[in-house]
């Protein structure tokens, strides 16, 4: 029992950065240029109080961008945060792009 333990916490720290990754714990800067229109009138705001870029949770990049969570996971280029171009919007992309024109 003595020796169970320690292996199973030693499998479980080896375990929990992985899945972390894949579930989306990182940012990714979008490019919501293309949508703009579509948020500002779900928003009922002037399309021109859109940001050009904002700031998401890996899955909500994926899903607007229509790429894969494994692309957008990793650095980018140079060590940068990876970046994608929405060419979708959806409740989760309008209510970050909400709060920061709320913060504005």
């Amino acid at each position: 029992m003595s020796k169970v333990l320690p292996l199973a916490i030693a499998v479980a720290m080896a375990v929990t950065p992985a899945f972390a990754q894949q579930s989306g714990g990182g940012l990714v800067t979008v490019n919501i240029s293309n949508v703009a229109n579509d948020i500002a009138r779900d928003l009922d705001v002037n399309v021109s109080n859109i940001p050009v870029t904002v700031q998401v949770p890996v899955s909500v990049a994926a899903n607007v961008c229509n790429v894969s969570i494994d692309v957008l996971s990793g650095p980018g280029i140079g060590n940068v945060n990876p970046s994608c171009d929405a060419t979708s919007t959806n409740a989760a992309l309008n209510s970050i792009v909400q709060g920061l024109l709320n913060n504005q």
